[in-house]
């Protein structure tokens, strides 16, 4: 839309939306009381192998049973979804009539649940709902069928999310499908189902956790955008707004307060429940915000070789935790958008700290990132995830293809810049 001289008018309008959120120690046991009251009679159960190990999702299964509702088990999870194994979850949804969905587990689970019932209510080939330019960007027409999430980490915040992400190996990308009606129905989150997690686990998606809370904190204002011709044409991830910047405020304060804390004690109930509460509200800000710069250049990281081997993580094949590969450029990242909001970025290292900034400079957050991965045993940068310098501009054309994520940073970062973030991101210490 254009004002009457003919220029772009900018945008005046943010939209906020929200999962209903059920929190606290035994939250799990009311999932088949939601999906009753959601109408729910015979719903698919997505959870991957290390979940369903533990007997989480056997006994969350018993709940919903025990409401009269008929569950099927999909137990073929990929960790790190690829666009393979959500089509085959796809298929089996299409295939077996459910009127619900559930996702148990952390991102994987959650993510391919949401597929499953995009497919089902909307049947499609997975790459047609990518997001542009990989894949082709089909929106759905109507709301899905209810869809209750169930996590079992504190990181990605999928439950409150409009975002499913998955890797395109044969383009060597990761990438994400997105859109409202993603949102799930329900969240379930209950601090109980945390225990089991390995450390580096718990590390690695709290990273993402102050990940997902700083890059929306610190986002393109919503009303620097043009405002869109039509309504169905305003993108999910909108710049920050005064209510994202709320949500992603609480989320950092929590990261900084309990994420050292949930680390070094799988015991601390308090820590762990807290932990999942900041990723669920990480999950609201930048559902509504959105992320930019470290997100990414992420995927590509994530998605271009497999050779890292995460200490703590029981897979049986190489792997790179997402939140590792999003705080691995962090620190650079926010070095280049200084500029583009200093009082910002101070405010998020308070808010991580727990102390006013005095004198801050552009090395303050950054400071403030190394120390928090440090203290949880991140990696000390790309080059620990298997990469070397001749490998940049592969990295780069991957965070290109993100312009979703890239167009949401407060300064525009271009091949060259994005190629400085990575280089001064191969070692962070």
């Amino acid at each position: 839309m254009t004002a009457g001289d003919g220029a772009p008018r900018h945008e005046t309008i943010f939209t906020m939306e929200a999962t209903p959120i059920k929190f606290g120690p035994g939250a799990s046991a009311d999932t088949g009381w939601e999906l009753k009251r959601l109408g729910a009679q015979r719903v698919m159960v997505v959870s991957d192998p290390g979940v369903i190990k533990t007997g989480i999702t056997d006994k969350v299964r018993e709940r919903i049973e025990a409401e009269g509702i008929e569950t099927v088990l999909f137990d073929q999870v990929h960790v790190e979804p690829t666009a393979e194994s959500l089509q085959a979850a796809a298929d089996f949804a299409v295939d077996g009539k459910f009127d619900g969905f559930v996702g148990i587990g952390g991102g994987s689970s959650m993510d391919t649940a949401k597929v499953a019932d995009l497919v089902s209510t909307h049947p499609a080939e997975i790459m047609d709902y990518v997001n542009p330019p990989v894949g082709g960007g089909r929106k759905p027409s109507s709301p899905l069928k209810p869809l209750v999430m169930v996590p079992t980490t504190a990181g990605t915040g999928s439950e409150a999310t409009s975002v499913a992400v998955l890797d395109v190996p044969d383009q060597k990308v990761k990438t994400g499908i997105s859109h409202r009606y993603l949102r799930p129905h329900q969240g379930i989150v209950d601090p109980d189902l945390t225990r089991s997690l390995p450390q580096a686990v718990t590390a690695s998606c709290g990273l993402d956790v102050v990940c997902h809370a700083a890059e929306s904190f610190i986002s393109r204002p919503y009303d620097t955008r043009d405002r869109p011709e039509s309504p169905d044409d305003r993108p999910p991830y909108q710049g920050a707004n005064p209510i994202s910047d709320l949500w992603s405020a609480t989320a950092l304060e929590l990261g900084g307060r309990y994420l050292r804390r949930a680390v070094e004690d799988p015991d601390d109930v308090e820590a762990r429940g807290f932990m999942m509460l900041g990723a669920s509200l990480a999950g609201v800000g930048f559902g509504s915000a959105g992320v930019h710069i470290p997100h990414a250049c992420s995927y590509p990281i994530a998605a271009i070789k497999h050779e890292y081997k995460p200490d703590g993580y029981e897979v049986d094949e190489p792997l790179t935790p997402h939140g590792y590969s999003v705080i691995v450029t962090a620190p650079a990242a926010f070095r280049f958008t200084y500029e583009g909001d200093r009082d910002k970025h101070h405010k998020v290292a308070e808010l991580l700290t727990g102390e006013p900034v005095q004198d801050g400079d552009e090395n303050t957050l950054p400071d403030v990132l190394v120390d928090l991965m440090k203290d949880v045993g991140a990696p000390s940068g790309v080059r620990e995830l298997g990469y070397d310098e001749d490998e940049i501009d592969d990295i780069v054309d991957g965070a290109m293809k993100q312009q979703r994520l890239l167009v949401i940073a407060p300064t525009e970062a271009g091949p060259n810049e994005l190629a400085g973030i990575v280089r001064g991101s191969m070692d962070n210490w």
